[in-house]
């Protein structure tokens, strides 16, 4: 792969872009904290889209299982083409946005504004619209990301989204956790030769499904997101359990299935899957750091460095983003302007 393009570099920047993350915004997101704190939110109502949308299924798992808050995603076109606001209460209204200009998104956060609900701003863009109407606005320190495909803006909303739930709870042994990620980052893109080794494999490939659960369900849907904006390929994303009440009867021999398993409390269900996977056949390309997990893949991806199962999708996702732009390379297809795409989608 060109170390030249846009995207080789966003991704391997990646790291970096974590480690400012968490040098720079402890302030702003102890003022968040604070505020919700202040205000004794329970509950939490994000908007956003795309690669951000996905930052926010995280952010339901993180903020919910460390801190105790119900998340919930916003239905954009209820404010922006229908104009029925729901009521917010007393929730903190979070928009996620790297650029900061989808009107929907806007018009969001600004009908919670109006209401007096506090609103919290995930972007890279601290002076677009959606910043306006931020009363705290949290700056994902990315700088410029020019590749259409979102890489850097994806990780870094991740570590915001951590970085909130430690200040929330207050908790110094996750705060640790959290700063030694940029290391396991680095570690984690050692296996790009790897990967563009393995992608040839499926240069023909025309569908496949990606697996996801518990905080990495977040992870199956933006792995699956990449493999559609870079390769053009049919990819559906689940998690373990709702693939099994239906989707299952669409595997045949061959089929592509990627799993991703890190170590953590879905270890034991994942290593059942991956046998239900095995008796039908499928090819099976797992990402995981356990080697009894990885001892049931047909092409094992194999993490250098465990981390927190909370945290895990920060790394879990590199591998995913490098296959997605390996094999778009191998089809010889435009990594960094995939066709029909552009960077800033503005959405009604």
């Amino acid at each position: 792969m060109p170390i030249w393009t846009d995207l080789y570099r966003e991704i391997h920047e990646q790291p970096e872009a974590v480690g400012r993350l968490l040098a720079m915004e402890r302030g702003s997101v102890s003022e968040l904290a604070a505020a919700i704190q202040e205000r004794e939110i329970s509950h939490v109502v994000i908007a956003a889209r795309g690669t951000s949308d996905n930052a926010a299924r995280y952010a339901k798992y993180v903020l919910g299982a460390m801190n105790g808050l119900t998340v919930a995603l916003v239905t954009p076109s209820l404010f922006s083409l229908y104009g029925r606001p729901p009521r917010f209460g007393n929730a903190l209204v979070m928009g996620i946005s790297q650029s900061g200009k989808s009107p929907d998104i806007v018009a969001v956060l600004a009908e919670a504004r109006r209401q007096g609900a506090l609103t919290g701003v995930l972007t890279n863009t601290p002076e677009s619209d959606l910043g306006s109407v931020g009363d705290v606005v949290i700056n994902l320190q990315c700088g410029t990301e020019k590749a259409v495909a979102a890489t850097k803006t994806y990780t870094t909303s991740l570590g915001a989204v951590a970085m909130l739930s430690t200040a929330i709870g207050r908790d110094a042994d996750r705060q640790r956790e959290l700063a030694a990620m940029p290391e396991a980052m680095t570690a984690t893109l050692a296996m790009n030769e790897e990967i563009a080794r393995i992608a040839p494999r499926y240069r023909y490939m025309e569908g496949c499904v990606v697996i996801g659960r518990g905080y990495n369900y977040a992870t199956a849907f933006e792995l699956a997101l990449k493999m559609q904006e870079l390769t053009y390929t049919v990819v559906q994303h689940y998690s373990s359990a709702d693939f099994l009440h239906g989707p299952m009867a669409m595997i045949e021999p061959g089929f592509p299935v990627i799993v991703v398993a890190p170590s953590g409390a879905l270890e034991a269900e994942m290593i059942d899957f991956l046998g239900v996977l095995a008796a039908r056949q499928a090819e099976t390309i797992v990402i995981s750091d356990r080697p009894e997990i990885l001892d049931r893949a047909r092409i094992p991806l194999a993490l250098p460095q465990s981390v927190p199962e909370w945290l895990s999708p920060l790394t879990t996702i590199l591998p995913g983003q490098m296959l997605s732009m390996h094999l778009a390379h191998e089809r010889d297809l435009n990594v960094d302007a995939p066709r029909g795409l552009k960077k800033v989608t503005e959405t009604r």
